[in-house]
């Protein structure tokens, strides 16, 4: 072949590649923390090839401490974000309109985790204890809960005292605190590897006292749903998203070693993340990524019944919809 002939190939080739890449349609993806196995999904989808296949480039934004995904979304910053149902309907009714359009996970992660020593047996042993949680939107489950036990949440005997804790599992340890936030795929197990012994420790799963709120739904402002493109745009995102979290379940091992190339700090390890995708898979297990319309009142009931300090104080109207995961289903 001459040179002529191959740097005229050579050009065809890049100019189809450079085509293709600006023909695929661009989605940006916030995620509300840091990358983990929480997010294995998404980036298996990329990894694989999913979106790619759908005709989209989606660039995955880690989320961390200082990160709201709301604000992102609201300043333009993403088109889609991963966000807890209590934040995202707290968020609307401040005026951010955000739209659940599907939900990857089906159960809570979340728990408080005690130690046994503090003698915390069953949640009215709460009263007069000091318990971590976390804020920045991540206190709507825990404050609802303790609501629903008409439990006060501004100290004294009867109530419990509230540290507002970092996202770290440091006030047990220190014992600064008798119970403390945890999720069943993260901070329980920062715990454990700390050394202390499962058998030392009580934990109550939000699932399981009947106050669970839907956590890691998709969710994008409602005014971009009356934009036909977008709509489209999402369908395919939402169809390739759940085609990653669906291989993530069945290939934990697989899917933990992408979220490990993905991250770009170094920080997670494979022991971490390879537990980590194996709790996420009993979180998502049985979701198509359609919401279910009795988690979400469940959800909002737990919400609206916080007696004089409620989360939400009037049912939402038009936070979700079913249109995009209809389309993405079929």
């Amino acid at each position: 072949m001459n040179k002529k002939l191959a740097s005229l190939l050579a050009a065809g080739v890049f100019s189809l590649a450079a085509f293709s890449a600006n023909a695929a349609d661009k989605v940006t993806l916030q995620l509300k923390w840091v990358t983990q196995a929480q997010f294995a999904g998404y980036y298996v989808a990329k990894d694989k090839g999913f979106y790619e296949e759908e005709g989209l480039d989606v660039e995955i934004k880690p989320g961390g401490p200082d990160i709201a995904p709301a604000q992102v979304i609201a300043g333009g910053g993403a088109d889609v974000i991963v966000d807890w149902m209590p934040s995202a309907l707290a968020t609307r009714e401040k005026g951010v309109p955000l739209v659940n359009i599907a939900q990857p996970f089906k159960k809570s992660g979340m728990m408080l985790t005690c130690l046994k020593e503090s003698g915390v047996k069953t949640p009215e042993d709460f009263r007069g204890k000091t318990l971590g949680v976390w804020f920045f939107g991540n206190e709507y489950p825990f404050l609802s809960w303790m609501s629903h036990l008409k439990i006060p949440t501004d100290g004294g005997p009867n109530g419990v005292t509230v540290l507002k804790q970092g996202f770290n599992v440091d006030p047990l340890l220190q014992k600064q605190a008798a119970c403390i936030s945890t999720m069943t795929y993260n901070e329980y197990w920062q715990v454990i590897d700390a050394g202390i012994k499962p058998e030392d420790l009580v934990t109550f799963k939000y699932e399981d006292q009947g106050v669970a709120t839907l956590e890691d739904g998709l969710y994008v402002l409602q005014d971009k749903l009356t934009d036909s493109a977008f709509k489209d745009k999402m369908v395919k995102f939402v169809r390739a998203s759940m085609k990653g979290w669906k291989y993530a379940e069945e290939n934990p091992d697989e899917a933990a070693d992408i979220v490990l190339e993905n991250d770009s700090t170094g920080a997670q390890t494979e022991k971490h993340q390879k537990r980590m995708m194996g709790e996420i898979a009993k979180l998502t297990a049985g979701s198509n990524g359609a919401l279910d319309e009795a988690d979400y009142k469940r959800t909002v009931q737990s919400l609206l019944a916080g007696g004089s300090d409620p989360v939400i104080s009037k049912e939402p109207e038009g936070a979700w919809t079913h249109e995009i995961t209809d389309a993405a289903l079929k």
